[in-house]
């Protein structure tokens, strides 16, 4: 395959929630350039809407539009959040501060998404839950004046993070957290200082203080990096070609994934970085690579967790292995992604074994042929889907329409790259 052109992915995911969110507790009008559409985004939307904001349709190129109340209301039914752990766990960060009574659920496979490790905390600060036996949603919580917190992570997460730190937003209470390994995404962070709250590290802590305000804003969400990474990934397997995908996140907490591509040989580059709401925003060029294995470390796991699905099909076409260590935390995603990785690599013919919580994936250069099974899991879709632009391949994905949990449009970006 040759690629080529000048695309551009859909708006980030991480950010779209949080601007909905921040947007839904501002009091006044927020205007949002670049949402996402997705399914997960439009989650989001639906539950804000039951607590009383003002959301515009999320619609392709249409300028979103919320209305805050400053504080939410009851909602006359449970809020379901669909497939979207995000929506779920920050939004359970704001209803602790909350005087009410809410129940949240969700799809199937997020009901089975385990939740303790937020509430767990958040009932430190003076939430009080009921959940169901599973660790897992329906969940109902119980706001309440919040107490201040000081807690270790139980592993390195930008949802937890954020949960927590949106809890002290609303409740206006200081939050100290430390993670265990690695810097999981700081988009809340970002967003937070720029409203005038006091967010610093110290001695491996990262304190919170209520000093600022969430006001009504404009905001251009750009281009989601691991929507980017799955085009880029396409690049680096071409025949000849180049690649440039514009308007991109470049968070250094985000491109984890462009580093370990530099590791394997992958010939990406990052150009025209710029400031927007504090994000570093880019383009993100890519061509025809010979890729080589290389070991991925926990510590950098936080910092691409998303977009391992994808760096491990990319391995199977790799000289060598690739080891990605201590991921665990892919059995708690929206599938068992550790266990569908390896399985559907030796499905279409490749070779990957799990040991204890790290992956072996050993590279090969025969075509792959064979059915995909995605559980529903809009990642793994995605990243099988590259295997299949490969000359010879006979890749069948179970459920390819799964991808518009994150991407809108995905099949339709593979056949614009292709020349």
């Amino acid at each position: 395959m040759r690629v080529g052109g000048d695309i551009q992915v859909p708006g980030d995911k991480s950010l779209t929630h949080r601007a909905l969110m921040l947007g839904a507790m501002a009091r006044g009008t927020s205007f949002i350039r670049g949402a996402l559409t997705s399914l997960d985004a439009r989650s989001t939307a639906r539950v804000l809407r039951q607590l009383g904001a003002e959301v515009s349709p999320l619609a392709p190129g249409r300028v979103t539009r919320v209305e805050g109340r400053g504080r939410f209301r009851r909602p006359d039914a449970s809020l379901n959040c669909g497939n979207s752990g995000t929506t779920t766990r920050l939004l359970l960060g704001l209803l602790a501060a909350h005087p009410m009574r809410v129940t949240l659920t969700g799809d199937a496979s997020l009901r089975r998404r385990p939740m303790r490790r937020v509430t767990v905390p958040l009932s430190e600060m003076g939430a009080r839950f009921s959940e169901s036996s599973n660790d897992g949603l329906p969940l109902t919580v119980t706001g309440a004046k919040l107490r201040p917190l000081r807690h270790r992570l139980p592993v390195s997460s930008a949802q937890i993070k954020s949960c927590l730190l949106l809890a002290g937003l609303a409740g206006r209470v200081g939050v100290e957290l430390r993670e265990p390994t690695g810097r999981s995404r700081d988009h809340t962070e970002r967003l937070l200082r720029a409203f005038g709250f006091v967010i610093e590290e110290r001695d491996g802590w990262l304190t919170f203080e209520p000093t600022g305000e969430v006001t009504p804003f404009e905001m251009e969400i750009p281009g989601d990096p691991s929507s980017a990474a799955f085009p880029v990934g396409a690049a680096l397997l071409a025949e000849s070609g180049e690649l440039r995908v514009s308007r991109v996140c470049l968070n250094p907490t985000r491109t984890g994934f462009l580093q370990v591509l530099e590791r394997m040989g992958g010939r990406v580059a990052a150009e025209d970085i710029g400031p927007q709401f504090d994000e570093p925003v880019g383009a993100l060029v890519a061509g025809p690579s010979p890729l080589v294995g290389t070991e991925v470390s926990a510590e950098e796991i936080p910092g691409l967790i998303d977009e391992i699905p994808l760096l491990a099909a990319l391995a199977t076409r790799a000289r060598g292995t690739t080891v990605f260590r201590d991921v665990a935390e892919l059995r708690v995603k929206e599938s068992d992604r550790l266990d569908l990785i390896a399985s559907n690599i030796r499905a279409l013919g490749g070779n990957a074994e799990i040991s204890g919580d790290d992956i072996f994936v050993s590279g090969g250069d025969q075509p792959p042929r064979g059915m995909v099974r995605t559980a529903g899991d809009h990642r793994i879709a995605m990243a099988f889907a590259i295997l299949g632009t490969i000359p010879g391949a006979r890749v069948r994905i179970d459920d390819l329409d799964c991808a518009a949990v994150s991407f809108p449009g995905f099949r339709e970006m593979l056949r614009e790259i292709k020349r």
